[in-house]
């Protein structure tokens, strides 16, 4: 069983939140007094999307698995609040393709097909490999060095990564995705368009549901760390259809390893 997630504030009779206890109640949290504070029960909804869009990602054994029901009187106990915010947050991580709502069935922890993982990399390689190719041209001295920090920070995921062959046992797996990603949204960032940033979020997301599958097959980790030097060294060289074009590989490379 996963250990209780606490939220970063507590439900009870003398915080921010509580739960409506008279007739006229609907089941949903009732804004605590001071009136002042009535709008911050409006995001407890997100602050429960979050945490278990975390689970959903952190593929523990038992819980939240691909595929399993989510039993939504179970989370509302645990997390101590109703099922509606509850039920608002599946709805939020259902927009994101996390979670598959299924009628008279409740919701349940999407599983990501093949054709899934085909589309999902299909798309991020165009919109990645696009937004790469702006900042070859256009990102200034100072963003290139802050991609250049991020990558030497990948980098130091990985002991002794001059070997071609990396001990997975010996990296810390959740270091070397959160500093991937933090490369691939600062890229996406200074190439600066906001309708691009949304749909690569939300792919992004679909893609998580995959990933420690991925990067735990032999070699991957050293594969992905090359693709991100060819990716430095092009940007590097302000040539965009390198950039273009390395951005391509290390998405095509990745779903290779992730089918």
């Amino acid at each position: 069983m996963p250990a209780v997630i606490q939220l970063k504030q507590p439900l009870s009779t003398t915080n921010t939140f509580t739960l409506a206890t008279d007739a006229r109640s609907t089941g949903d949290l009732a804004p605590a007094q001071p009136a002042s504070r009535a709008l911050s029960s409006k995001a407890l909804y997100l602050e429960v999307a979050e945490l278990l869009r975390q689970r959903i990602f952190q593929r523990s054994a038992g819980d939240l698995e691909p595929g399993s029901w989510i039993d939504e009187l179970k989370l509302a106990e645990e997390y101590g609040i109703s099922r509606t915010p509850l039920r608002e947050a599946l709805k939020v991580l259902a927009t994101e393709g996390l979670v598959t709502m299924k009628v008279r069935r409740g919701a349940y922890v999407t599983e990501v097909s093949e054709q899934d993982l085909n589309d999902v990399y299909h798309l991020l390689s165009l919109l990645e490999s696009d937004a790469a190719g702006v900042v070859a041209t256009t990102a200034t001295d100072a963003q290139m060095t802050e991609l250049g920090k991020l990558h030497e920070a990948l980098e130091a995921t990985v002991p002794d990564n001059s070997d071609s062959i990396i001990n997975t046992q010996l990296v810390d797996t959740d270091r070397f995705f959160s500093v991937n990603e933090q490369f691939h949204m600062r890229l996406l960032a200074i190439a600066n368009n906001k309708w691009r940033d949304q749909m690569v979020a939300d792919l992004r997301k679909v893609m998580k549901l995959n990933r420690h599958n991925s990067l735990l097959k032999t070699g991957r980790i050293a594969e992905s760390l090359d693709e991100h030097r060819a990716i430095m060294s092009a940007l590097y060289a302000r040539d965009a259809a390198a950039t273009v074009a390395a951005m391509k590989a290390h998405f095509k490379n990745g779903l290779e390893a992730a089918g």
